[in-house]
């Protein structure tokens, strides 16, 4: 409970104070471009999610949604809002990427649960260039952005690759009950939930992707 409170509290109080500051300015900034997460979907199995998708269920979609509740109040003083709804970002200097690779590169990476749960991605040269684009754009992009390539795989998939970039093989399985014994609610939050995410708004823009396969996207990293 403590943790799940902290983990709220450093999106939503910190996000409410700064749209608080903001609010504050005679003239505050024309575009706010405010994080979010493809959490907002829940767990929706195969399910198409685009941007304006609602909201799911469970601790992260709430977390998610109140977040983005939390920048709202600048709509009153014509700002335009855009909500980054990002998912797994690929980087060998942190977030994910960099906790698979130490396993998967002695041969130890597994398919976890059924692995046919679908996980969203994203370049981190993708995200950045996507966000940049998101506050220049001239279609003026505000509301939901899923910032994900247009190619999510299953998670079985997912470690198959890595496994092939990384000339290792995977023959691990972890099953879903083990996972969850282990870890609890955070691993059916994290580890076996489902989002299928197409990144529509960014496409319709004209948004080229530089890494929109996620074999490419590895090799480049790896």
């Amino acid at each position: 409970k403590e943790k799940k409170k902290k983990i709220r509290s450093s999106r939503v109080d910190g996000t409410r104070f700064l749209c608080d500051v903001l609010m504050g300015l005679k003239k505050p900034p024309p575009v706010v471009a405010s994080a979010s997460a493809i959490g907002f979907y829940g767990d929706r199995g195969a399910e198409f999610l685009h941007d304006n998708t609602e909201g799911g269920k469970g601790f992260l979609a709430e977390v998610c949604c109140e977040w983005e509740e939390a920048m709202k109040p600048l709509y009153s003083r014509q700002v335009r809002v855009s909500f980054l709804r990002i998912s797994l970002v690929l980087s060998p200097e942190g977030g994910g990427l960099k906790t698979m690779l130490p396993p998967f590169r002695i041969g130890l990476g597994a398919i976890l649960g059924s692995g046919r749960q679908f996980t969203s991605w994203i370049h981190i040269d993708d995200l950045t260039s996507a966000i940049e684009h998101v506050l220049t754009h001239k279609a003026m992009l505000r509301g939901p952005v899923i910032m994900a390539s247009p190619n999510p795989v299953i998670q079985r998939e997912f470690a198959k690759t890595l496994g092939k970039v990384l000339h290792r093989p995977v023959l691990l399985w972890t099953p879903g009950f083990v996972l969850k014994a282990a870890l609890g609610e955070m691993a059916e939050e994290l580890l076996l939930s489902s989002q299928r995410a197409e990144p529509a708004n960014l496409i319709t823009t004209g948004y080229k992707f530089k890494f929109p396969q996620l074999e490419e996207a590895l090799r480049d990293l790896i």
